[in-house]
């Protein structure tokens, strides 16, 4: 029986650039070819990381990789992944990097980016319509640089066609196991995972970072208050109620929320509802209309109307993609 080749698997690194973006993918397509081989398939993957010139590339965090040159024309990748790092803006403005990645990008069967690789591929106008994302300290920056892209500061990684984008550092793991699954199923995907000892999904419905974490900042007055609301989401969290459990009147309430977490009281609620919602639709077999009511949005349909302005997609929708085996 001829096995078939294996799919060539190119990683760009430069001077400056995340080791984890590098090592993180790699290692899971590695150990890819490891759980396959122990089932008695050939090695489905061939990765190698690439670099202007080959030889060693030192990362920012001082470690030398090595790397092999660039292919040409006659080696086309399969998959090409394009790593992140602070070196990337020095790789953006290299004409022939971005015009290698390019005409790489051109002849691949798919381009996925890591963290702030993303400004590579933006670089190159393999973005431009697409959704993307990026770290969600560089979303922001990469809409301002490229307005063509349609950046989304949320997920931890995106596909857009042939074009995969992922969030910050680890994310690369969680889209390298997406493209795994892509590949070879979610069976090899989830032993990937485990092997690694991570999630194949992670909970939290795939955001780069949870709505409490992001509502911490440096000197929080509120943490306490956000700590009670998110253990009773379906109680009174009228602004009067929360003005007296903070101890202030409504107004001034209002005013020093907004200047400690940047929204308002009822935009984090949101938030944090929809959350909870999502880890329960993902972890649990609860009825939607459950869900609903547990989480305080008062209505099966006031919760589909969250959804839809927040994920795009309906509860039911979020479950049937994001749902773990133990719901």
């Amino acid at each position: 029986m001829k096995h078939p080749a294996p799919r060539r698997i190119d990683i760009l690194a430069f001077a400056n650039v995340q080791l984890l973006d590098v090592a993180g993918p790699l290692q899971a397509f590695a150990s890819a070819n490891e759980l396959a081989c122990a089932h008695g398939f050939a090695p489905p993957y061939s990765p190698r990381v690439v670099a202007v010139d080959g030889g060693t590339v030192t990362t920012s965090a001082g470690l030398g990789i090595v790397a092999e040159p660039l292919p040409g024309d006659a080696e086309p990748s399969d998959t090409l992944v394009v790593a992140g790092g602070w070196g990337v803006y020095d790789a953006a403005r290299d004409p022939a990097l971005v015009a290698w990645v390019r005409a790489q990008a051109a002849s691949a069967r798919r381009v996925a980016s890591v963290c702030t690789g993303a400004f590579l591929l933006a670089a190159a106008g393999l973005l431009d319509e697409r959704r993307a994302v990026t770290h969600w300290t560089r979303c922001a920056e990469l809409g301002r640089r490229y307005p063509a892209v349609r950046v989304e500061p949320d997920p931890i990684f995106i596909r857009d066609g042939d074009v995969w984008t992922s969030a910050g550092v680890t994310a690369g793991i969680d889209l390298t196991l997406a493209l795994i699954e892509d590949d070879l199923g979610r069976a090899l995907a989830l032993d990937v995972a485990r092997h690694l000892v991570v999630f194949l999904k992670r909970p939290g419905g795939q955001a780069q970072f949870s709505t409490a974490l992001s509502l911490q900042k440096t000197g929080d007055r509120f943490g306490e208050l956000h700590a009670w609301i998110a253990e009773n989401l379906s109680a009174d969290l009228s602004l009067g109620a929360l003005a007296a459990r903070a101890g202030m009147s409504e107004r001034s309430f209002v005013r020093h929320y907004r200047s400690q977490t940047g929204m308002t009281p009822a935009r984090s609620i949101e938030q944090l509802r929809l959350e909870a919602a999502r880890r329960l639709l993902g972890d649990t077999a609860l009825p939607v209309k459950r869900i609903a009511a547990r989480c305080g949005f008062g209505s099966e349909e006031t919760m589909r109307r969250g959804f839809l302005r927040a994920v795009g997609v309906t509860p039911q929708a979020y479950r049937e993609r994001f749902a773990s085996g133990r719901a």
